[in-house]
């Protein structure tokens, strides 16, 4: 398989490392032959965030990037104003714990119960302060050149990352123009988001210039978070539910879904797409570049 070269990596502020030693696990398998392996497996680690002196969630995570993780998870549920001041992250490996100090007492410590999030989809959020949060929310009328969702289609099918060595994952990339620039990947396509999130709001990154991408469905949670991050574009390699389209007409944000080689899906936003690259001399994704399970080799 075609793999990245290091120019392309070097568009990268923060790529993947499938070397990571923390990150996998190599375990003894028989395959359907009866024939011995051993394959390498995605760790899972439960990381509790706190919100000062609130024990806030559980999350069930990779455990890689803790503090963007929490810091993106707290402020995609509302519980961080855009103008707060975070005194400090606290992250304590040991404990398996994030602290999210902030200069005054929030109200949102009493806004979630104790409880564990899965490292599956149907994640424990709290999805209507999430759609409390989109009053008013109208996103910036970005365009989005078809010759940019072309490249980084093609750059971030081939960048090295966990998923091409173990599977199991989700992957998010925070992208500007056809340069992507922050990979993250998780368990859940949630946590992957929410670090994005996170970095974001770490280093004060605009988001209106910003293309989200991710291999994972478009729901309503997804677009949700990503207009409560401020981003114009969504972009996935997968489908739609009807209420992730509906949310996205309604807060102005252009959805691009199903997109492989020349091929993509545009279900909200279309008059925003400038077709400024001939589909016709983009080349079909090569079958070994479908990123449908791990690299074997």
């Amino acid at each position: 398989m075609q793999m990245a070269n290091n120019d392309h990596l070097a568009e990268y502020l923060i790529a993947p490392d499938p070397e990571a030693a923390r990150l996998t696990r190599a375990v003894p398998a028989v395959d359907h032959l009866g024939q011995s392996q051993e394959v390498r497996v995605i760790e899972e680690r439960p990381l509790t965030i706190f919100l000062n002196k609130r024990e806030i969630v559980t999350a069930m995570t990779i455990g890689d990037y803790p503090e963007y993780l929490a810091l993106g998870f707290l402020r995609n549920q509302g519980m961080l104003a855009e103008d707060e001041e975070i005194t400090g992250v606290d992250f304590d490996e040991e404990l398996e714990t994030v602290v999210v100090r902030t200069a005054v007492e929030t109200d949102y410590e009493d806004k979630l119960a104790r409880k564990t999030r899965t490292s599956g989809c149907a994640v424990g959020t709290v999805f209507g302060d999430m759609m409390e949060g989109l009053a008013g929310v109208k996103l910036p009328d970005a365009e989005l050149r078809t010759s940019w969702l072309y490249a980084l289609s093609d750059k971030i099918n081939r960048t090295p990352s966990l998923y091409l060595t173990a599977g199991a994952l989700h992957g998010t990339v925070l992208c500007e123009k056809d340069r992507p620039l922050v990979y993250m990947e998780d368990v859940g396509r949630h946590n992957a988001v929410d670090k994005v999130a996170g970095w974001m709001l770490s280093n004060n990154a605009t988001a209106a210039d910003k293309i989200l991408y991710t291999t994972g469905r478009l729901t309503s949670e997804m677009v949700i978070k990503t207009a409560m991050m401020g981003i114009p574009v969504l972009a996935s390699r997968s489908g739609f539910t009807a209420w992730g389209v509906e949310i996205a007409n309604q807060v102005g944000l252009t959805l691009i879904g199903r997109m492989r080689g020349r091929r993509f899906q545009c279900l909200a936003g279309a008059e925003r797409l400038v077709r400024d690259a001939d589909p016709s001399s983009v080349p079909d994704e090569d079958k070994k570049h479908r990123r449908k399970g791990a690299y074997q080799g």
